[in-house]
């Protein structure tokens, strides 16, 4: 009998109409031979309104407490999708993430799993129960109540996969699967049938509708993941190792014939509402990055783009980004009196977007790159910053030109084929 997790987000359950198309569809593939278990995620949009409702009443809420209120709303919903599932003859049974086993660290909003008991899991599962987990939500060693953070529900449902050994994890959505750009923005936007896990972990890094540590998850415990829509029967994007993908069809082309002259951009992806840091004049001799940089770990604040110029004098320039909320926070960490370092002076800015092609093989093949830069330079577009991975090449812009970058380079790289 195959076991399968299915994620359902937000959008999937904004209504009880649609929980009770899940429980309906739920029990005509139990009929099929299938053990289901759903990790399910708040309905609509009422996380939002949780937060809003305690920034009613408070502008400075203590994050224990802010966690407590947000993973109310996947309980709702579990609960009512076992209710539903009871309704029409389906043995059900909802589990909170603290009932399911899901420890986590003490970082409230964005924890992190440390490990998963699944002993309840599997005695259900086995007691013919088809289980509905509250996504996005663990406890601490304190049995405090935590949360992962946005889109935690993702990494929920791989977690419990792995850990239950589950064939496969279905995470279904508002979106018929991963596409080469963003449809809303690309009208010719195609949609992707196969995606390797790097590629993937790339796009959702880089503002594809994934959570990147759900991918990790998947990943390294090679958990394959279908993204598909919960409105249609499409057959969504199997993300999984690239030698499974290779094994695969693909619109009639066998992906194991050996061929290089391939286009070897998966997706184009863009991302707002970026913030730039420059600190001025700083020594160049080694631990200096590090005494910039680990005070905002430990703030949790994630910096992404960084670059460093050529010394001069023995000094140089640090150059990264954050996202806008985090600025304020980040400038107040990197001062004088936080990081023990000399500097000349620190400049920030708001505005910005970043642009990215994503591929496996693109650094390792001659002209990608110019080719990218070049798409950019004919929409009049300024560079700002470049980073790049094994699989990636990322420009920093400005936030208003995003939406004619991402149209140009999705053109000019052919994704639309």
């Amino acid at each position: 009998m195959e076991l399968i997790v299915r994620k359902y987000g937000g959008t999937s359950l904004d209504s009880i109409d649609k929980i009770k198309d899940i429980a309906l569809k739920t029990k005509n593939d139990i009929k099929s031979n299938k053990k289901i278990v759903l990790v399910v995620s708040a309905m609509g949009k009422s996380t939002d309104e949780l937060l809003r409702k305690a920034e009613l009443i408070s502008k400075n809420p203590s994050n224990r407490e802010l966690d407590l209120l947000m993973s109310s709303g996947e309980i709702i919903s579990s609960s009512l999708m076992a209710i539903a599932l009871e309704d029409i003859g389906v043995q059900s049974k909802s589990l909170t993430g603290f009932q399911a086993g899901i420890d986590t660290n003490s970082s409230f909003g964005h924890a992190e799993i440390q490990s998963i008991n699944n002993t309840r899991i599997k005695e259900a599962i086995n007691n013919n129960n088809t289980l509905v987990i509250a996504g996005f939500q663990g406890y601490n060693e304190d049995f405090e109540i935590t949360t992962l953070g946005r889109g935690g529900s993702d990494t929920t449902a791989v977690a419990i996969a792995a850990s239950i050994g589950a064939s496969i994890c279905e995470i279904y959505t508002d979106v018929k699967g991963i596409y080469t750009a963003d449809p809303n923005i690309i009208e010719n936007a195609k949609k992707l049938n196969f995606l390797p896990y790097e590629d993937m972990l790339e796009l959702a890094n880089y503002g594809a509708k994934m959570h990147p540590r759900a991918i990790e998850l998947g990943m390294y415990y090679n958990i394959p993941l279908v993204i598909k829509s919960s409105f249609d029967n499409n057959s969504g994007t199997l993300i999984c190792n690239y030698e499974d993908i290779k094994k695969l069809k693909n619109g009639g082309l066998i992906l194991n014939e050996i061929t290089e002259n391939r286009n070897k951009v998966s997706g184009v992806t863009s991302e707002g509402n970026i913030s730039k840091i420059t600190i001025k004049n700083i020594p160049d001799k080694p631990g200096i990055a590090a005494k910039v940089f680990e005070p905002l770990s430990n703030e949790g604040i994630n910096v992404d783009v960084i670059v460093q110029n050529l010394s001069t004098d023995d000094k140089t320039d640090l150059t990264f980004t954050v996202k806008n909320e985090e600025l304020d926070q980040a400038m107040q960490i990197v001062n004088k009196k936080s990081i023990d370092i000399e500097f000349e002076s620190i400049l920030s800015g708001k505005g910005y977007g970043k642009i990215s092609i994503i591929g496996s093989g693109i650094q390792n093949s001659p002209g990608y790159a110019a080719k990218f830069f070049n798409a950019l330079s004919d929409s009049d577009i300024n560079i700002q910053m470049i980073t790049t991975s094994d699989i990636r090449i990322t420009c920093l812009i400005n936030d208003k030109d995003l939406d004619k970058a991402l149209k140009k380079v999705h053109d000019v790289f052919g994704l639309y084929k």
